[in-house]
């Protein structure tokens, strides 16, 4: 698979196999891969969490019953704008138009709305979760780095037939998921991320958003 057909062919799956495991020594060698992301002066900022099994059981459940009963959480950090404006809210809006217009699921019904985004927590039906965490002192420019990270990682699973979907929904939730992992309180969570084999049958799944074309954000100075 070349480079340019992997980034255009990723997309966010929300319908996994799960009967189709994913080894400890493939995510290894994923990691590897992805960890070749540059990072200013190489301090490779980041920290990872596979969970499978009863260790991914406990996230679920935890994650989803708070959910289910409507407690929103709290992030640690700002992941969208705190007012929304023009044109980012309408890409928003265009995006969560299209995907439960697909799935027939009315905006308006509470109740199927909070059942199809519980799956959030579920991975999807995953074999797999990741957590992706960073140490609180660390700066603005170590995110940058860590989103290069992330996207390596996509996109070299991609080259093994594996596709993922990264997930700020656990973020929330971060007081019920670092317990779980056992990670230290030093780290913060930077995001959640599903990982499997895509289910070729799923709906979800036929989902694309669109992109703006170059032109719309590009300037070339002379």
């Amino acid at each position: 698979m070349r480079v340019s057909e992997a980034i255009v062919g990723r997309q966010s799956i929300r319908a996994f196999l799960s009967d189709r495991p994913v080894s400890n020594d493939t995510i290894e060698a994923l990691l590897n891969v992805a960890g070749r992301a540059p990072s200013g002066s190489n301090i490779q900022p980041w920290q990872v969490y596979v969970v499978r099994g009863e260790r991914k059981s406990r996230i679920t459940e935890a994650c989803s019953a708070r959910f289910l009963v409507g407690d929103e959480g709290e992030y640690e950090y700002y992941y969208y704008p705190r007012e929304w404006r023009q044109p980012y809210i309408g890409r928003r809006r265009q995006t969560g138009f299209g995907l439960y217009g697909l799935l027939g699921v009315d905006r308006s019904d509470t109740a199927s709305v909070r059942n199809y985004r519980v799956q959030n927590y579920q991975f999807f039906g995953a074999p797999v979760g990741l957590f992706f965490t960073i140490d609180r002192d660390m700066e603005q420019g170590s995110w940058l780095d860590y989103g290069m990270f992330l996207q390596s990682f996509m996109l070299a699973a991609r080259e093994e037939g594996l596709e993922s979907c990264a997930q700020a929904a656990f973020c929330p939730y971060h007081d019920s998921v670092m317990p779980i992992l056992e990670a230290p309180p030093e780290q913060m969570l930077v995001c959640g991320m599903s990982l499997g084999y895509a289910d070729p049958d799923a709906l979800v799944n036929t989902y694309r958003t669109e992109r703006l074309d170059a032109s719309e954000y590009l300037n070339i100075l002379e």
